[in-house]
């Protein structure tokens, strides 16, 4: 008899190949189960009150009623198979862009894929063209791929860590996201449904949609399947890849293709739906990595399409579960699967180690010539602004129209606008300001130019309490919109603190968990808007998108107050923040308490960014391009920079609100979303400049 221990040693590993077999076929096999579970389940419910057993007999001829059959065709089973393909099309997406970013952290969130589809698709119906199932998913897959590209091009494919791969990628889905409210407000006609849609909804009309995506998502996914093997040796390195003779740029450049492909076909079906491509990879990674032999990616991206099916019908489950079938149709399945995918973001941001300061925030030293004549001009600018934004509109005035209405002598149709106009020019001006000023605060503390409050949760967390306060409460006043604006802004940020704490609040780390607190907050913002008013997301996008619209002098009140505290405690202790964005020693070794420092600013740029938000709404890119700007112009000392920034803050923003209230009237575009327009090209410029070597 041949024992094991004398077998031919070619045998050997076969048997050893067939024992570490069953541990793999049992996950997989488990993973089945329960999916099968849950789909069973899913059929279930709904509007109707149809048990499994009903539904399964009008599987059989004459077996059941007419009603079953349709609500099982029509409804039940289309929006299972749409969940079951989103997830397992998303899923594989992720692990491969993680794969080939050799980065956690990737997916086609945070590398903007899905706000790329998604304002394609957008665009399309916004023009109100109709267009077959596969021009639609082209759209989307062109849209896709751009935003990759250029977020993958930024982040030198992810080799420039973890922090700034996704920080870019916020950034550009921000701009797309600003573009998308935009065409959605401009075109509300072409584009009904839509906003929630935006969320990502496993919700059909038939099953048209999901036996076109089927065979392609197949297809898709047994592509990336041929790649494993070239993935397997990608994960060694380029160098030894190179070495065992893989083609990395190729294989890079068809794994991004075909993952792309997969995330455009899932939003073609059910929009963007959050953070699945993040969670199920990661999920896939960390079982597997307790398995022997199922870390290779010809078993991984199976298990990580089965995991990603999961999680997609598990949140559609639990969504009906948790809210009545009336509501659970108009609320998203992808708000769940942010809120989840949310935690996991930061869950994975406190174990990542801090990798340091991901871009430097020193400027070059400038003149005090050049610094004075930069005030002069800022403050001859701002001035201008002013002035054009009190004659400019959908009907404009003149200067002499301007000084009989100050003397109270105006005619009655001049009093009425120059009445209805100053507060709106009055918010933009401090509301900007008061963003501009938050911003500085955040990119000091944070030591990275890139970031600002929106991408830190405080902006969204203010909008979370802002939205709620006028949807449960119509016709509050601005002081009570304030308090809760901004203790949901501080408590945003306390937890964005806390959860970034570990041994220290890094600047990475309270980056990437702030990234994930905001998707969180703005899941919800939208939960709450669907759930309490869901006729009625022209509202919900005129504050998301950042808005001047009905403006009066009592919603000023509270930014001018704040501002005229915050500036000159900030100046005064210019010299703190200085020390505080160098790194994380100097300011201990001169006496700094960097801890507390850093709390006091960061809470005063939570309340500042809560009263900007009751002038202007949750308006984006000031706080990030305002203060860059200001250091390019006057050089990185905060003495100099920060008051430069508020004047830039200012003047992009009244010319922005202008703008939008002259290019396009009698109707008006928000000034967010002009400011959107103005700020991406800007930040993407200011990407590719600050691109690792």
């Amino acid at each position: 008899m041949t024992s094991t221990m004398t077998a031919p040693p070619e045998q050997r590993p076969a048997r050893g190949g067939a024992l570490r077999a069953y541990p793999i076929i049992g996950v997989f096999i488990g993973a089945v189960v329960l999916l099968v579970a849950l789909a069973a389940v899913h059929l279930t419910q709904g509007t109707a009150s149809l048990g499994l057993g009903e539904l399964m007999r009008a599987i059989r001829p004459g077996g059941s009623t007419d009603q079953a059959v349709a609500v099982l065709i029509e409804s039940r089973l289309p929006r299972l198979a749409a969940a079951v393909l989103v997830g397992v099309g998303v899923g594989v997406a992720g692990a491969v862009l993680q794969s080939v970013a050799r980065n956690p952290l990737a997916a086609p969130d945070t590398l903007a894929v899905n706000a790329g589809a998604w304002v394609a698709v957008v665009a399309v119906a916004a023009f109100g063209i109709s267009l077959p199932f596969f021009v639609n998913g082209l759209v989307a897959f062109a849209g896709g791929l751009l935003a990759a590209g250029l977020v993958l091009a930024v982040a030198r494919a992810g080799a420039a860590g973890p922090t700034r791969l996704v920080l870019a990628g916020s950034a550009v889905a921000l701009a797309l996201q600003s573009l998308t409210y935009l065409l959605l407000m401009l075109f509300q006609a072409n584009t009904p449904g839509l906003f929630g849609w935006g969320s990502g909804t496993t919700v059909q009309s038939g099953t048209r949609q999901v036996t076109l995506a089927a065979p392609l998502i197949a297809v898709a996914v047994l592509a990336v399947l041929l790649l494993a093997h070239r993935l397997d040796v990608l994960g060694l390195g380029d160098d030894s890849a190179r070495v065992l003779g893989v083609d990395v740029r190729r294989t890079r450049v068809i794994a991004v293709i075909l993952a792309v492909m997969l995330a455009a076909l899932a939003v073609t079906v059910a929009g963007p739906i959050g953070f699945v491509g993040l969670s199920a990879p990661v999920i896939a990674r960390l079982i597997a990595g307790r398995i022997p032999g199922m870390g290779r990616h010809l078993t991984l991206l199976p298990f990580a399409a089965l995991i990603g099916a999961l999680i997609v019908v598990g949140a559609d489950v639990l969504l009906r579960l948790i809210l009545p079938s009336e509501r659970a149709i108009s609320v998203p399945t992808g708000i769940l699967t942010t809120l989840s995918g949310a935690v996991l973001l930061v869950w994975l941001a406190r174990r990542l180690r801090d990798g340091g300061t991901t871009a430097q925030t020193q400027g070059t030293v400038r003149t005090r010539g050049r610094v004075i004549a930069v005030g002069i001009v800022l403050a001859a600018a701002v001035v201008a602004a002013f002035v054009s934004a009190l004659l400019l509109g959908d009907r404009i005035v003149l200067l002499g129209d301007v000084a009989n209405w100050l003397s109270g002598t105006s005619g009655r149709a001049v009093t009425f606008v120059l009445d209805q106009r100053w507060p709106r020019v009055l918010a933009a001006l401090l509301g900007g300001a008061a963003l501009a000023l938050a911003g500085s605060i955040v990119q000091a503390v944070s030591r990275n130019p890139l970031a600002e409050p929106g991408l830190l949760g405080i902006t969204p967390g203010a909008s979370v309490g802002a939205i709620a306060v006028v949807l449960l409460l119509p016709g509050v006043g601005v002081w009570p919109v304030m308090g809760v604006a901004t203790a949901f802004a501080l408590g945003t940020f306390a937890l964005v603190y806390r959860l970034a704490a570990g041994r220290a609040p890094t600047s990475d780390r309270i980056v990437l968990v702030g990234i994930g607190v905001s998707a969180a907050a703005t899941a919800l913002t939208t939960l709450t808007v669907l759930v309490v008013s869901p006729w009625n997301t022209n509202l919900a996008l005129t504050w998301l998108s950042g808005s001047t619209y009905g403006r009066s002098s009592s919603q000023i009140l509270p930014v001018l107050i704040v501002l005229a505290v915050a500036l000159p405690v900030v100046i005064a202790g210019s010299r703190t923040l200085d020390l505080v964005s160098l790194d994380e020693d100097v300011p201990r070794v001169l006496g700094v308490p960097l801890g507390r420092a850093r709390l006091g600013y960061l809470s005063l740029a939570a309340v500042l960014t809560a009263s900007a938000a009751c002038a202007v709404g949750a308006l984006g890119f000031v706080g990030l391009v305002a203060p860059h700007a200001a250091r390019a112009l006057v050089g990185a000392r905060h003495a100099r920079s920060v008051p430069v920034a508020v004047g830039l803050g200012a003047l992009l923003v009244s010319v922005a609100d202008t703008l939008g209230r002259t290019v396009l009237a009698p109707t008006q575009l928000a000034a967010g979303l002009v400011t959107a327009l103005i700020g991406a090209p800007y930040f993407v410029l200011l990407l590719w400049r600050t691109r690792p070597a």
